[in-house]
């Protein structure tokens, strides 16, 4: 039997592994900020519809009632859902005594 078809059989060596591994590294290191910039921008845009969105139903809820909702009002009356949060971003929506719709942070 011939035992040279066995020496012939080759893994990756230490360092060939730790170089595949620093350009892992490297990849994340680069990739995950990128994401999180990403993801906040995507709950801005949220937030940015969701407030056309509720002034759209403070409109038609004016319409119908002839007065100037507040978000309570809304959510009874079901023109937004009751479990409604607010912006994906975490800001609260606020409604102006003109019944204008913004977006404000927490406090």
């Amino acid at each position: 039997m011939n035992n040279k078809h066995f020496n012939n059989e080759r893994g990756f060596t230490l360092i060939e592994m730790m170089i595949v591994m620093l350009i892992i590294s490297v990849l994340l290191i680069i990739t995950i900020p990128n994401v999180t910039r990403h993801n906040t921008n995507i709950n801005n845009k949220g937030c940015e519809a969701y407030v056309k969105m509720v002034q759209a139903q403070v409109q038609a809820y004016e319409m119908d009632v002839n007065k100037i909702p507040t978000i309570d009002d809304l959510k009874t009356a079901g023109y937004i859902m009751k479990d409604s949060k607010g912006c994906p971003n975490g800001e609260a929506i606020k409604i102006d005594a003109d019944g204008t719709v913004t977006a404000v942070a927490n406090e």
